[in-house]
């Protein structure tokens, strides 16, 4: 056990972490671009966050958060998601004080226990922006594109927006009562969770993935029937800004959130081919949330996206993004009198913004030489006693095979320029 990692836990092994490196350098390109600042939350919080901000009926709270009492008698909680700890960092330091709108983006490992799966870990990561101060329609759909931007800049395609609304307090009572007056004769059809959903929260059981449930609900009365003229306005208008930015999308009036914050805009981002775990994606409206959690009555709104399930829809549509390389170049020593002038030389190189390295395990030359192709390095500049002696180096160029002496003095602006013209 003590060599086997937590089921529903994977390491990024080296080769594997230039992959996460475009990811999360597009995320934080394309936020930037959109004038969002990131910010970096505790992995973990005080349980009671969740509990009001994710909501005490969510399957979250309910069945999978990671939760211990530590040595002071706390409750904390790994967090499950990043919009809560988000909320809670922008109350606690008052940042609307700062000037609003505040636009922020995180990037970070999540926690939540369920089934593992292809694309559904326990630990998994998150990129995710969070917009507040403003009920602007037009901030809704900024941050929609945000999201489809990040997806479109990777490469990804067959991508689906889905649109819905959630209505607010003042409209989802009615709607609330006509769902439970249509689902209450059926209520024995439909699956245990959903039955204790039904007093509770019943317009969770739209977002139930038992196919009896689906069924019943599917000629169910929608929010989007029973929208106040504000949430209807406001959906009407997101609608348009959407349409302007080219931005296309499905009216899903069955989509609801598995968070119970969400209010009026809601939104889920699918892309097809990748099994069970077809959403990447999605967010919404939560102009009470800021307020619930102790502060002011300022509105937001936010997505969150998973990267793991991002990597999963590259790889299945062939844009699986290219490996970690090696370096640019591998110090190769050949006679024990050159070891400190190669390592000089190494140092040299790196400063000059250079990746470099060298053998350390006392490899004869055929040896170092194959392990700068297995490493794979792009050069391998030799260090020789007789060359040295005469100030020469010899540099090998591995996927060409051509070799050529350079001047030792000249052989760190030689890799420089190398690299810059692309090898």
């Amino acid at each position: 056990m003590l060599t086997s990692r937590p089921r529903g836990t994977e390491d990024i092994l080296p080769e594997e972490v230039g992959r996460w490196y475009l990811l999360e350098n597009t995320a934080r390109e394309v936020s930037r671009l959109y004038g969002y600042r990131e910010i970096r939350t505790p992995i973990f919080e005080h349980t009671e966050l969740f509990n009001r901000g994710v909501g005490d009926t969510s399957d979250i709270v309910e069945k999978e958060m990671y939760t211990f009492i530590d040595r002071g008698d706390r409750s904390l909680t790994l967090r499950p998601e990043g919009t809560a700890p988000v909320v809670r960092a922008f109350v606690e330091h008052s940042l609307e004080a700062r000037g609003l709108p505040v636009k922020l983006f995180y990037l970070g490992p999540m926690f939540r226990y369920g089934r593992p799966q292809a694309g559904r870990l326990r630990q998994f990561h998150q990129f995710g922006v969070e917009a507040f101060g403003s009920r602007d329609p037009a901030l809704d759909a900024e941050v929609i594109a945000l999201a489809m931007d990040f997806y479109t800049r990777l490469g990804l395609k067959d991508l689906e927006l889905h649109l819905n609304s959630v209505g607010c307090p003042a409209c989802r009572p009615a709607h609330r009562e006509k769902l439970k007056a249509y689902l209450r004769p059926r209520l024995e059809e439909l699956c245990p969770t959903c039955q204790g959903r039904f007093e509770r929260n019943p317009l969770r059981i739209f977002d139930c993935k038992s196919p009896a449930c689906q069924e019943i609900v599917r000629e169910a009365p929608t929010v989007t029937a029973s929208l106040c003229p504000d949430c209807a306005g406001h959906f009407h208008r997101v609608q348009e800004y959407l349409k302007a930015l080219g931005v296309e999308f499905i009216l899903d009036e069955h989509l609801v959130r598995g968070l119970d914050y969400y209010t009026k805009t809601a939104f889920e981002i699918m892309v097809k081919g990748i099994g069970a775990q077809s959403s990447i994606g999605g967010g919404g409206r939560y102009d009470g949330l800021v307020a619930a959690l102790g502060g002011k009555q300022v509105p937001g709104i936010g997505f969150g996206l998973g990267l793991e399930r991002v990597l999963l829809a590259l790889e299945t549509q062939g844009q699986e993004p290219p490996p970690e390389g090696g370096v640019d170049v591998l110090v190769v020593t050949a006679g024990t009198g050159v070891a400190l002038a190669a390592f000089r030389l190494l140092a040299a190189l790196r400063a000059a913004g250079i990746r470099a390295d060298k053998d350390y395990l006392e490899r004869s030359l055929k040896g170092q030489m194959k392990y700068a192709n297995r490493y794979p390095a792009r050069m391998a500049v030799i260090l020789g006693e007789e060359e040295l002696a005469r100030g020469r180096v010899s540099v090998r160029h591995l996927d060409a095979g051509s070799q050529e002496e350079v001047p030792l003095e000249a052989v760190v602006d030689y890799c420089r320029k190398m690299k810059e013209s692309g090898w």
